[in-house]
């Protein structure tokens, strides 16, 4: 690229000096820390198509501040690595797998994962690839791997929060020629790093805590092979699935507060958790934090970080919707990772295998005191 980029944060600097300093640029006298977003369809151009920017749908200065900043979060230290960005996560999932698949392939998918990939599924299938999914729990996904070209994991899953072993997935899709992505959407960097494990690809929708704001909408691709990131960038390309240059600034300026957000949502998620635990109705409460959780033993070896995502069930439909109308701290939304919590009755979307009064709880950045408050109360006026 044609600006010169600081190098950030020392290389072994805190995460939360990581976060502040990310893809900044070289400071220049009497200009922002962080540039502005740069509005650009086409740029001066003489001679031959030289030069890192070109045309506005193929790369954007604010793309590259913010690709960096992501990049040297979910890789620090690790050289080979390219971060693309995209207009949406679910952009950046379908870039990543219909790049590397062709007809003839076979893909392994969560049979749990987010209630997008079905339909992607559909889509793989009508071009005759081979689509096997398993259970994200119990590393299920192992025995069907033979002949993969592409294992996806999804860890934790979305919404049901199992966990698996990155690490032995890798090392068993590797050893039978197949590439892996993880979707590090709900841990974030800061939660675990996929690629640090074995993985090709980590892939995210940075709509969700990454930004943490709820208002933007926005994807990446970190990967580490040259030709598989070729085909990415090229699939972007092809697709027009681009963030704008306003999306891209707001991201890069959300990641400065990540750690702070995280921290605070990781803690108070905990802190749902086991209020939840506790409570008197037997609630099926999950949360990999938990030492209690089925997900607990694996997540605490590879995660740093459990995520603000809490789970557990009511038993009717009706008790659900009652318990999300009672709360007052709470909004009754889709999506997570924002700094106001947000809850919902997942299944009223059809995509998700859960029972009807399954909750998905998004932990924002409120007081602790308040929001676990706020859930005991609404939990007991929703009992009557």
């Amino acid at each position: 690229m044609n600006d010169s980029a600081s190098d950030g944060a020392r290389p072994g600097a805190g995460e939360g000096t990581r976060a502040v300093r990310a893809g900044l640029p070289e400071p220049v006298r009497h200009e922002p820390t962080l540039p502005g977003p740069v509005f650009a369809a086409h740029y001066h151009l003489p001679g031959d198509p030289t030069g890192p920017y070109t045309y506005g749908r193929d790369d954007n200065p604010t793309w590259t501040h913010l690709e960096r900043a992501i990049g040297e979060l979910e890789a620090p230290g690790q050289d080979g690595v390219e971060t693309l960005v995209f207009a949406s996560g679910m952009a950046a999932i379908s870039s990543v797998i219909f790049s590397q698949l062709r007809s003839g392939d076979t893909v392994v998918l969560p049979s749990d994962g987010y209630q997008v990939l079905p339909l992607v599924r559909a889509q793989l299938e009508s071009y005759g690839i081979e689509v096997r999914t398993a259970p994200t729990g119990g590393d299920a996904q192992l025995g069907i791997l033979d002949g993969a070209k592409l294992l996806w994991i999804e860890t934790p899953s979305n919404p049901g929060l199992d966990v698996c072993d990155i690490r032995r997935l890798v090392e068993a899709a590797h050893a039978r020629g197949a590439l892996v992505a993880v979707d590090n959407t709900l841990a974030t960097p800061l939660g675990q790093r996929p690629l640090e494990l074995g993985a090709d690809f980590s892939v995210a929708s940075g709509t969700k805590q990454l930004t943490g704001h709820g208002d933007v909408l926005l994807g990446y691709v970190v990967g580490r092979g040259a030709e598989a990131m070729a085909d990415v960038r090229r699939w972007r390309k092809i697709v027009g699935a681009i963030p704008g240059p306003m999306e891209a600034w707001l991201a890069h300026r959300s990641i400065a507060t990540l750690q702070l957000r995280v921290d605070r949502q990781n803690a108070t998620a905990m802190a749902v958790a086991e209020a939840l635990r506790d409570w008197p109705e037997e609630l099926g409460v999950r949360y990999p934090g938990l030492t209690t959780d089925p997900s607990n033993k694996i997540a605490s070896q590879q995660m740093r970080r459990y995520g603000s995502i809490v789970s557990f069930t009511l038993p009717t439909r009706a008790r659900a919707d009652r318990f999300l109308e009672a709360l007052r701290l709470v909004d009754d939304a889709t999506s997570f990772g924002g700094v106001r919590s947000t809850a919902e009755r997942r299944g009223r979307w059809g995509g998700d295998a859960v029972p009807e009064g399954f909750i998905r709880l998004s932990v924002g950045a409120e007081d602790p005191e308040d929001l676990v408050a706020d859930v005991r109360r609404a939990l007991d006026e929703s009992a009557h």
